[in-house]
């Protein structure tokens, strides 16, 4: 299997002030056997601004969680995926200075198994209105470049893009 990939990234959009928190969270870059991938939209209007973004499934890992039970849990809250993890693609350390947050991502390349109800909190439904999206790497590639239009939207391009592009050479090497 390939290196892992490790990336720092900076927030160029919210000035830099301070960070009280690092947030640990376990994404999931989610495909299927005809080569379909599985994303989240979220609808947003808060501190941030109002944007319509793509973004990977995943969430905060809870503590004594090992990441990949939380990468289990989260995809099946968030897509009501059943997955096997093939394997860690790597960690993007970014940063939201608007929030003063660290985020550390762990993101793992999931095949979907199967899917079924989801288990959505309150704020993915009533805030951010999170809903399913399937694409090919080409479509889902031209939707994180079409929601560069906001400054979020910008920064989850940069921390996801990437990924998701390791990801699919990861894929095309198993064929």
């Amino acid at each position: 299997m390939e290196q892992e990939l490790y990336l720092e990234l900076e927030d160029k959009e919210w000035p830099f002030t301070f960070t009280d928190h690092d947030r640990n969270i376990a994404r999931g870059i989610v495909f299927d056997d005809a080569g379909n991938f599985y994303f989240v939209r979220a609808e947003r209007d808060d501190d941030f601004g109002r944007a319509t973004l793509i973004e990977t499934a995943g969430g905060g890992v809870e503590p004594g969680e090992e990441l990949n039970e939380a990468i289990k849990r989260e995809l099946n809250e968030e897509l009501g995926a059943e997955v096997e993890v093939v394997c860690k693609i790597g960690v993007v350390s970014d940063y939201y200075n608007l929030i003063h947050r660290h985020n550390i991502n762990n993101y793992f390349l999931c095949r979907a198994v199967s899917f079924g109800e989801k288990h959505l909190m309150p704020d993915e439904i009533e805030d951010f209105h999170l809903s399913t999206l399937k694409f090919s790497y080409d479509e889902a590639m031209a939707e994180y470049e079409l929601r560069r239009e906001t400054p979020i939207g910008r920064l989850i391009a940069n921390r996801e893009m990437p990924i998701l592009k390791r990801a699919h050479e990861i894929l095309k090497g198993m064929e």
